[in-house]
């Protein structure tokens, strides 16, 4: 259970590094607005899987990972000498899809309310019964 807390911190420390990376230091343009949106560390904190999504064509995802790709050593540099931990984790960035997904959501739903479907106005308990009382 501790090994799993202190997980939970090192991913989060190790989040907020890797945005600000790639945010102010990482040069590369193939990882221009890439957003961090998760990582998943091992219990034994060695490995790290650091979820990305960005906005734009899926035709850019192999380019944005061969981006990541290339600047892996430099990240895991710059996290070895920026946090105090023991080994420096293999770090393994992964495709997150789920802004992707939310996006899609919001379009499908815009289009069921401009057509009709669906009524801004309509409150959402006018068709709830009253809770018997006992």
């Amino acid at each position: 259970m501790i090994a799993v807390k202190r997980a939970l911190r090192v991913g989060d420390t190790i989040l907020k590094e890797v945005a600000f990376l790639l945010l102010r230091k990482v040069r590369d343009p193939r990882v221009e607005g890439v957003t961090v949106t998760g990582v998943h560390m091992s219990d034994d904190l060695r490995q790290a899987r650091i979820y990305y999504s960005f906005l734009g064509e899926k035709s850019r995802i192999n380019r944005v990972q061969a981006g990541l790709d290339s600047a892996k050593g430099y990240i895991k540099r710059e996290i070895g000498t920026r946090m105090a931990l023991r080994y420096v984790p293999e770090i393994k960035f992964v495709y997150d899809p789920t802004l992707d997904l939310g996006s899609r959501m919001d379009m499908l739903f815009e289009r069921i309310r401009s057509s009709g479907g669906m009524k801004e106005e309509d409150g959402a308990g006018e068709n709830m019964k009253e809770p018997e009382s006992c």
